[in-house]
């Protein structure tokens, strides 16, 4: 879907959801506030919190979302569905934005009126220095390179994202939003479809909290929602060689499949 092109600059809004997460959520907010390009809004989407982020949220000059239904698929969901701005930005509590954040997203969309969905890597800033390079890496190639392969396109990274606004009313009615066990920002990729105009920018880069590496468990158990999030879609959006001959042919092969 291509945006018309438009004289006024991209309004963007942030999205972050949050549950349980006040001491991460502060600092995102301040990194926001922090911004050389002012968001339009920031959205902190509270899915069921019993902590004080919600308040913090507030404090912050955050407009709060309450979406009760528990998952990050519902809750992110609801934050975009309530953004106003032409580009929807995506980071999580623990996502630590440098100050050109706003500024690079919004450069990115309006140099290419295509452009449906942007992402960029990630550094795991709270692991032990001689690990840091090793697991940022290791992550990054299991998301970027390992997940494209399986669905075909860049996989949207929930930490560090954006997209048209135009593209996610087009795509809502398709995402999952009720199971909790799935990978909100992989279903949302693999509903966009292989030819999907997404790009990867190396250069927009975050800090994050290298939580998945705190247990063999947490491991596991992301492995295992990836996992089931692939063979959802693939059941119902084709399978690997199937996304990627529609990728190649285009969308009009995909349009006459």
């Amino acid at each position: 879907m291509t945006d018309a092109p438009s004289s006024s600059p991209l309004r963007v809004s942030v999205v972050i959801p949050v549950l349980d997460d006040a001491p991460a959520l502060a600092r995102c907010l301040e990194r926001l506030r922090a911004q050389t390009v002012a968001p339009l809004e920031v959205i902190v989407v509270d899915n069921g919190c019993r902590d004080d982020s919600a308040a913090v949220a507030l404090a912050a000059g955050a407009r709060v979302v309450h979406e009760p239904r528990p998952g990050i698929p519902a809750a992110a969901a609801a934050g975009y569905d309530a953004a106003a701005g032409d580009v929807i930005a995506r980071c999580d509590a623990d996502s630590v934005v440098p100050a050109d954040w706003i500024e690079r997203i919004r450069a990115a969309f309006a140099a290419d009126p295509a452009l449906q969905g942007l992402t960029g890597p990630g550094r795991f800033h709270d692991l032990p220095p001689r690990w840091t390079a090793i697991a940022s890496t290791a992550y990054a190639l299991g998301t970027f390179v390992a997940g494209g392969a399986a669905i075909a396109n860049v996989p949207l990274w929930g930490s560090n994202m954006a997209l048209r606004r135009s593209t996610w009313t087009a795509v809502s009615p398709l995402v999952e939003r009720d199971d909790p066990a799935l990978h909100d920002d992989l279903d949302l990729t693999m509903r966009l479809g292989p030819c999907a105009r997404l790009r990867f920018d190396r250069d927009l880069r975050v800090e994050v909290e290298g939580r998945i590496f705190r247990s063999r468990d947490d491991a596991r158990d992301r492995v295992a929602v990836a996992m089931r999030t692939f063979r959802r879609n693939w059941e119902t959006e084709g399978s690997p060689g199937r996304r990627w001959v529609l990728r190649a042919g285009g969308p009009d092969l995909r349009a006459r499949a």
